[in-house]
């Protein structure tokens, strides 16, 4: 389960408004933010909230073999929230994670951005296996 975590709130962003009210158009930006740095799509689903005379943000998820990527956009209040999470089983994949990143705060080109990283699944603070629960 070892990989890197990555966690945001971007705002006022300057992106295209597009980009933050258009289901299909985030869509597509995912999955080639995704695909480009060699992550690998398994799945997705997309949710456009409004109308289409009045469209009012949308969410969604791409399911990674690596693990996952969510969004959320807020087009009232320019704002997007980001979840990306890649899991380095079989190989390092921290960088890919790291472009996939950028090519997204690219995209949506925030003035503030709140962001955390989490390094999961740290050997170190790994419990032996059938130890779940004890704190010895």
């Amino acid at each position: 389960m070892h990989g890197l975590h990555l966690i945001a709130e971007l705002y006022d962003c300057r992106c295209a408004a597009r980009l933050l009210v258009d289901a299909v158009v985030l869509r597509e930006l995912c999955l080639a933010v995704c695909s480009t740095p060699g992550l690998t799509p398994v799945g997705l689903l997309f949710h456009q909230f409004g109308s289409a005379v009045e469209p009012a943000g949308a969410t969604g998820a791409v399911v990674l073999a690596e693990s996952h990527l969510a969004i959320h956009t807020w087009p009232e209040a320019q704002a997007v929230t980001l979840d990306l999470y890649v899991c380095n089983f079989s190989q390092e994949n921290s960088a890919a994670a790291r472009a996939a990143w950028q090519r997204l705060m690219t995209a949506f080109a925030p003035c503030r951005v709140v962001q955390r990283e989490i390094e999961r699944g740290v050997a170190d603070l790994a419990r032996a296996p059938g130890t779940a629960g004890r704190s010895d």
